[in-house]
């Protein structure tokens, strides 16, 4: 998927439609020299609706939808008749998005499944017609309840990918050349920072036909909660994963600093990603020779689930896919 074409985070005006007043009519007919009251009641407004839909990887077809409105329900009638219901204004997301009040952050919505719908904001009712005022005491009533107005305000649209696996890890760590390796995915690959821009997802195939979703983002420096290199941009897709991958190359001068900073990152960003289980996985083990491969022991923080990895030879994936799914299934 192209950067350009990513778009997981849009904000947007949307306004539900107002009621309809209700009438204030009556009967007038030629046997019925003094009809009562007969005026209908307003038609409610459309609501504006979110509906899931699992077709849809990001949110660029709303990037340039500044304004959203339901339309209004229509006024009442005579002859009791009621105004028209206005039609709901249905926006598709992809599944993981979530909804927040623009001004105070407050969740509004989630949608998590496809043909899931949910009410972004919701329509006014329709005003009662003056046939519901009419009383011994008060035969002609004068007046109806005119419609009330439908819900109305900025909201942030904002993606975050399901997956049930996360990679986090330095650029270059080797988490986009895992991905291609385990799943059909095809994520950019190179020798240089930065080579992933927005995040990728992959199916990976397990035994007796089993398989978890991996998703990898962009990689994350020392500094990322502070803005530098992407920031922490990305890190909302890993937040609702159950299993974290933290990757780090064989080739790092100080493993153990930089498994430390990759937590601090992740605590600075969302402190109840540290509840989520993790397992340090040690890529790249087929730029060492022996010695070094030795030596790497060393360097791990202990006691710390860890595996070692190359996709490039197949050196201990079978092995984390096994780890993986122990995790998955606690």
């Amino acid at each position: 998927m192209a950067s350009s074409n990513f778009i997981d985070h849009v904000k947007l005006h949307a306004k539900a439609g107002n009621g309809g007043a209700g009438a204030v009519h009556f009967r007038r007919e030629k046997s019925v020299p003094k009809g009562g009251p007969d005026g209908g009641d307003g038609g409610h407004g459309g609501h504006v609706i979110l509906q899931g839909n699992a077709q849809l990887s990001t949110l660029l077809h709303l990037r340039y939808q500044k304004h959203v409105t339901a339309p209004n329900g229509g006024g009442g009638e005579g002859n009791q008749r009621f105004g028209a219901t206005g039609e709901n204004a249905v926006l598709q997301v992809p599944l993981g998005t979530i909804a927040k009040d623009a001004e105070t952050d407050q969740l509004l919505q989630e949608i998590t499944q496809n043909g899931q719908e949910a009410i972004l904001m919701e329509a006014g009712q329709g005003g009662l017609g003056n046939v519901h005022f009419k009383s011994a005491t008060h035969q002609t009533p004068r007046y109806a309840q005119p419609g009330i107005a439908g819900q109305e305000g900025w909201v942030v649209l904002e993606l975050k990918l399901l997956a049930d696996v996360g990679l986090v890890g330095l650029p270059n760590a080797g988490k986009s050349t895992l991905l291609s390796a385990v799943s059909a995915a095809k994520p950019k690959i190179a020798n240089y920072p930065f080579t992933t821009l927005v995040p990728q997802l992959g199916i990976v195939a397990y035994r007796d036909g089993q398989s978890f979703v991996m998703a990898d983002i962009p990689g994350i420096i020392e500094g990322a909660s502070e803005g530098k290199g992407l920031g922490t941009r990305f890190l909302r897709h890993i937040e609702r994963n159950a299993v974290l991958l933290l990757m780090i190359g064989a080739d790092t001068p100080d493993i153990g600093h930089t498994y430390a900073m990759l937590v601090d990152e992740l605590k600075a960003h969302n402190p109840e990603l540290l509840d989520k289980p993790r397992l340090l996985v040690i890529s790249k083990m087929d730029l060492l020779d022996d010695e070094a491969k030795a030596a790497i022991t060393t360097q791990i923080p202990q006691p710390l689930d860890h595996v070692y990895i190359s996709a490039i030879t197949g050196q201990g994936i079978p092995q984390l896919k096994d780890k993986i799914w122990g995790l998955l299934g606690k």
